[in-house]
């Protein structure tokens, strides 16, 4: 095959973000650009010559741009092989040009349909064909052709093309595979849109690495984190990490469930979870107050713990955080007050270590979506647990109702105990988590763990169960040891021995009819 003196690059991009910068370097470089109308139009405006699509076809854009580059001329110039003299004749023979770099991104399909307003219409609109097309005949033909779908991508490629004229196999290996995933990924995004079920037949997920982790749960695990697109603001994927160290597999996690629990009341909230468990929870007029409150409800589990504010941390509240003997691996909250976080990166001995992450807002209720729990060679899958709190649809079932304070402990002791692990027991008292029971085998056990968390702050408090007591012993043991109130869904065969026990011992039971079990 005879050299080229002439070299070429077809551009036609949705986010146009860099592109007249990464264009008028492939024209230094010798190159011919073709574009679509809308890109045409930009490149032009940014004062570089541009070869329209259509006049290399030889047919116009049509149908409001639906048929634009499905056609020989373009596809030809994308998966002709260069060693193969069949392709290069056939080539010849139909008057096409090879094409030596695709730039191509996406209409925003995803980010169309995630808005609340979105008709059907728009949402069939930003289904892109051509670029797709594109994109994947240039990948499958990386051995020739650079392929480049993400604007992150351009510097590598024009530091290369500069350096030896080219790029490198390796590079153009990699970005045809970030391609297939990227067109992939939009797919699945249409096929959930268009399915419009919770459980379709095939379930297609997308997610991006957003970052490498040091390991898993432990040393010898690898691990990533990886985002959903477009995730909701207020997600842990879109916070925004301000100081710190790396973030850890465990430290994420639990920053979830912690960041969670705290999005579940409205009035300021703070809590430290450890070990994807809350030791600490509690609301109050302000946030150093709540967070004083969940702080000392557990002075030796809060110890390397991970903690979430529902509200701008304050000097106040950092003060509180950085007082001797503590110790904390990171803090999630919307923001950061200025001199808070003086006082949180100045902190001795740990601070400069201690990760701290902005949400940018408060997420008061998590979004709907489904979660996954992955088992051997499998994926359950169900509907997150974001049912609302409903004490109208609440019953109480004992002689004696609850009175307001008692109410209003159970009502944040049910929140809480939705974020304890099943089987799961939560004391509350005057707005803050003094006990907890967690992960065990029998209801029993965890009403006696949370009663021992609870020492003396048990007397007058409030107890909530995750699911129902299918003995009367946990009430018995709750009774014992002062608590005046319980709340449990109820539903167990045995439901009259816990309310005649409560009866007798003068304590208020009432019945959700909604379960909370956490695995």
């Amino acid at each position: 095959m005879s050299k080229r003196a002439l070299k070429r690059a077809l551009i036609s991009v949705s986010d146009k973000s860099g592109v007249a910068e990464f264009a008028r370097e492939l024209a230094a470089l010798g190159y011919e650009i073709i574009s679509t109308d809308g890109t045409a139009k930009s490149l032009r405006q940014a004062g570089l010559a541009v070869r329209d699509v259509a006049d290399v076809t030889g047919f116009p854009e049509m149908m409001d741009g639906r048929v634009k580059t499905l056609h020989p001329a373009v596809h030809g110039g994308l998966l002709a092989r260069r060693d193969q003299p069949e392709h290069m004749t056939a080539l010849s023979q139909h008057g096409i040009a090879l094409i030596d770099v695709v730039c191509v991104n996406l209409y925003p399909f995803a980010a169309t349909v995630a808005r609340p307003d979105v008709t059907p219409e728009d949402a069939i609109e930003n289904i892109d064909i051509g670029g797709p097309s594109m994109l994947r005949s240039a990948a499958k033909n990386f051995e020739s052709v650079t392929v480049v779908c993400d604007p992150a991508d351009y510097q590598t490629v024009l530091d290369e093309l500069r350096d030896g004229g080219r790029t490198t196999d390796e590079t153009r290996h990699r970005l045809a595979a970030k391609v297939f995933a990227h067109t992939a990924a939009y797919d699945a995004a249409i096929a959930r849109y268009l399915s419009g079920e919770a459980f379709p037949n095939a379930l297609m997920l997308s997610f991006h690495k957003a970052s490498d982790l040091r390991y898993g749960e432990n040393p010898h695990q690898r691990a990533a984190f990886y985002t959903e697109p477009n995730a909701p603001d207020g997600t842990l994927a879109r916070a925004r990490q301000i100081s710190g160290i790396a973030l850890s597999f465990v430290n994420l996690f639990d920053l979830d469930g912690a960041w969670n629990l705290v999005c579940e009341f409205e009035e300021p909230a703070a809590c430290i979870v450890k070990h994807a468990n809350p030791c600490g929870c509690a609301v109050d007029r302000t946030l150093a107050a709540a967070f004083i409150k969940a702080r000392d409800a557990d002075a030796v589990s809060r110890f390397g713990g991970i903690i979430a504010c529902n509200r701008a941390v304050d000097a106040d509240t950092a003060r509180e955080i950085i007082v001797k003997g503590s110790l904390y691996h990171a803090v999630i909250a919307p923001s950061f007050e200025p001199d808070a976080l003086a006082l949180l990166r100045e902190r001795s001995g740990w601070g400069a270590d201690l990760r701290l992450l902005e949400t940018g807002v408060t997420l008061c209720h998590m979004p709907e979506r489904l979660d996954w729990k992955r088992v051997s060679g499998g994926l359950l899958a169900q509907e997150a647990d974001a049912r609302p709190l409903q004490p109208d649809d609440w019953q109480v079932v004992t002689k004696r109702a609850p009175n307001d304070k008692e109410m209003n402990d159970l009502r944040f002791a049910w929140k809480c105990v939705k974020h304890l692990k099943s089987n799961a027991i939560a004391v509350a008292r005057g707005g803050s988590l003094i006990g907890a029971g967690a992960g065990q085998m029998n209801r029993v056990t965890s009403v006696r763990l949370a009663i021992e968390g609870a020492a003396e702050g048990a007397r007058g408090a409030a107890l909530a169960s995750d699911a129902f007591f299918p003995f009367d012993d946990g009430p018995a043991s709750a009774a014992a040891a002062g608590v005046t109130a319980i709340i449990q869904p109820g539903g167990s065969n045995r439901d009259a021995d816990s309310i005649a026990l409560c009866d007798r011992e003068n304590v208020a039971m009432v019945f959700t009819g909604v379960r909370h079990f956490k695995h």
